[in-house]
């Protein structure tokens, strides 16, 4: 196998994949996902995966993160999970009151709670509008992808 795809430094060189296993095992992150004009690579800890794959479109550099996955838990009640692995943060800073808390009111565009990976601080938005019934996880802990945090009564 060449060193890095079509000879150029890239986030396909052995090196830098290397590298990315190494900083997973040193941060113990189960999953990494990395894209590069029309390639992508999957690094997943614990599992039997690891695949180049044509990439999704770009995003542009300014757009939030991906919407968080929502679960519905009966016809009323649903599960906003984690989009992404890192730790989860319930306040904007140490001082600052939570975001939410059990009983909070949000909307759609509501900041429900940040989750930093690789050093970036990920804003997590609701997406839906409804009241917290549930907060499933502590302020600092680490989360995986789809880790359930939040239960939301859509009812209001």
């Amino acid at each position: 196998m060449a060193e890095s795809l079509e000879g150029e430094e890239d986030i396909f060189s052995v090196d830098r994949i290397r590298r990315l296993i190494d900083l997973m095992k040193e941060n113990d992150l189960s999953e990494l996902d990395l894209r590069q004009n029309e390639q992508q690579i999957r690094l997943v800890r614990g599992g039997v995966e690891a695949k180049v794959l044509p990439a999704a479109p770009a995003l542009p550099a300014i757009q939030p993160p991906p919407p968080s996955p929502l679960v519905e838990d009966g016809a009323h009640l649903v599960t906003i999970k984690s989009p992404m692995v890192g730790t989860f943060y319930n306040r904007p800073n140490p001082k600052a009151d939570t975001f939410v808390k059990v009983g909070s009111s949000i909307a759609a565009d509501s900041i429900v709670c940040i989750i930093e990976a690789m050093k970036v601080f990920n804003e997590i938005p609701a997406e839906l509008h409804g009241k917290i019934v549930a907060v499933l996880v502590q302020n600092e802990e680490s989360v995986d992808f789809g880790r359930p945090l939040f239960k939301v009564d859509t009812r209001g």
